[in-house]
């Protein structure tokens, strides 16, 4: 009965105003679509990002080999530390926890021959686990490198899809016959296009790499370039790389505290940055959203407000009725609700359509789209919006309202 009756108030109050109330709507609507957009964009540029910087693989540490920065044990400091291809494998027996451990090798002026074509690039040698762990995937047709090759020494190459593309063009590179250095080497797989932001010595689509004992064999050195590992677990990180330090410390005669003699890339502490660094990007355009919302809450203030000033000496005989102030408040703050709601509606669903509109737009060759990647909508978002609209509206409605039920009866009959 009481419910019924506040909700015959409200259906009242809400007749009034109409022209404000269209006007008020359609700003919460606009407040809605932008804030909506705002997030859309954060989330897909985050996505896009994450899937970036995952590109070159997750959770890796890249280590580089250096020198000394300080004796030990009557060894003079300066000297370079050059592992060899089988203290790969003694880490690997050693250090537990590791998903995987490959060396690599590069040569930086090989030349790649087909036909009547040379083209000069980056040659590396390692391991088939270095596949999975680099992201290296093959396209339809093809595969990387694997363990028979690397037993046997197999003269076979996996390239990646821009250095395959430069060399062959558009013919399928998979079988046929490859020159690298004037030694002939069978095409075996083609990298699977990616988007990588993080990398070190080009990206890998313009990669070569061949089996670690055929590159030994044909370049004759077993000095490793660089190592690259992954713990099974990231907080593993900086255990693993102190026992990487404390097991070559031993072999090879160096401080285990000394991270001079292996510069490295964590990409796990690199990443955490990237993580945050993102998270303020969507904090940012949320503020920037919500604060657009806030206009369209002015303007449903702002119509509460000028309802309760025309209606004063209505509510006024009301209370001197007898009326109680829920049946004041109520009402007026169905009336506040129901704009924001009505609002809000309509702009998400303007906001979803130009969000389906926008994700169809190719982005295939086009740097900056791809950079940014496509708006998104998460279930976080969707609660996001609904939570915001719910407290614009609420706000805006529940203060005029409380001043209509604190009106006195008796200043209203002399109120113009």
């Amino acid at each position: 009965m009481r419910a019924g009756l506040v909700f015959q108030l409200f259906l009242a109050s809400s007749r009034v105003q109409k022209k404000r109330a269209v006007l008020t709507i359609a700003s919460i609507a606009w407040g809605s679509v932008a804030l909506l957009l705002l997030l859309a964009f954060g989330e897909g540029l985050k996505q896009q990002l994450s899937r970036g910087s995952a590109g070159m693989g997750t959770n890796l540490a890249v280590l580089w080999m250096g020198e000394t920065s300080r004796p030990w044990q009557g060894l003079p400091a300066g000297r370079a530390i050059r592992p060899r291809v089988d203290d790969v494998n003694l880490l690997r027996e050693r250090i537990p926890g590791l998903v995987g451990i490959v060396a690599e090798m590069r040569n930086w002026r090989t030349a790649f021959t087909y036909g009547a074509k040379t083209v000069n690039g980056r040659l590396t040698g390692s391991s088939p686990e270095y596949g999975e762990l680099r992201n290296f995937y093959a396209q339809p047709g093809g595969r990387f490198i694997d363990a028979l090759d690397e037993a046997s020494k197999r003269r076979v190459v996996f390239l990646g899809n821009e250095r395959a593309k430069e060399i062959f063009g558009d013919e399928d590179p998979v079988g046929k016959t490859l020159l690298i250095n004037q030694t002939p080497f069978t095409v075996v797989g083609v990298m699977k296009r990616k988007i990588q932001m993080g990398t070190y010595g080009g990206p890998d689509a313009e990669n070569a790499v061949i089996p670690l004992s055929t590159y030994v064999a044909m370049f004759g050195s077993d000095r490793v370039g660089n190592i690259v590992l992954k713990p099974e677990r990231p907080g593993e990180m900086p255990r693993v790389l102190a026992d990487v330090r404390r097991i070559m410390g031993a072999k090879y005669g160096f401080d285990p505290a000394d991270e001079k003699v292996f510069p490295t890339w964590d990409t796990v502490e690199t990443g955490s940055v990237m993580r945050n660094i993102l998270l303020g990007i969507q904090v940012f355009l949320g503020v920037i959203g919500a604060l657009t919302l806030m206009i369209g809450g002015v303007g449903v203030a702002n119509i509460m407000y000028a309802t309760v000033k025309e209606r004063t000496r209505e509510i006024g005989v009301k209370m001197a009725l007898g009326a109680r102030p829920s049946w004041i408040v109520a009402p007026l703050v169905l009336e506040g609700l129901l704009y924001t709601v009505v609002g809000g509606a309509i702009g998400l669903v303007l906001g979803m359509i130009l969000i389906v509109l926008i994700g169809l737009i190719p982005t295939a060759g086009n740097d900056a789209l791809e950079f940014l990647g496509k708006p998104t909508v998460s279930p976080l978002i969707g609660v996001a919006t609904a939570a915001i609209l719910g407290l614009v509206g609420l706000l805006a409605a529940y203060f005029p309202a409380r001043r209509a039920a604190s009106v006195d009866p008796a200043q209203t009959l002399r109120y113009e």
